[in-house]
């Protein structure tokens, strides 16, 4: 029988995707993946620490780099329900990740959960009037 992905590997050496948000208005985002989380022991802080050294980082991000990054959201998990909306979720701010102490695997993360990271100004906006400029 074949493995799901989400039990594939285990929570000690998980793959994750952050959606990386510039433009809620304009979709502008781009994935950036994680190898090798370990799930049991990365915060909420420490995700956002990685995401954002790699915007700082890597080649290929300096059009994000101006973005002041603060929230992650649940995108969605591996074989789960994805949402209508190409870039982000926009129910469930329940999802909205605010304690940054506690540990991903608390959380319910598994291997190829997707989560978004953004400005949450930004998001809140969006939310008021969620029309986009790419359609």
């Amino acid at each position: 029988m074949d493995q799901l992905a989400n039990t594939a590997r285990p929570k000690t050496s998980a793959t994750l995707t952050v959606r990386i948000i510039k433009s809620f208005e304009f979709r502008t985002e781009k994935s950036l993946v994680l190898h090798n989380v370990n799930l049991q022991t990365t915060t909420v802080g420490e995700l956002k620490h990685l995401a954002r050294a790699a915007v700082a980082n890597q080649p290929g991000w300096k059009p994000y780099r101006n973005v002041v990054l603060d929230t992650l959201k649940l995108y969605t998990h591996a074989h789960g329900a994805k949402t209508t909306n190409l870039i982000i979720n926009l129910d469930h701010d329940d999802w909205i990740l605010g304690d940054e102490s506690q540990l991903l695997s608390d959380l319910g993360f598994e291997n190829e959960t997707e989560v978004s990271f953004f400005n949450q100004e930004l998001y809140t906006q969006f939310k008021v009037n969620p029309q986009t400029s790419w359609d």
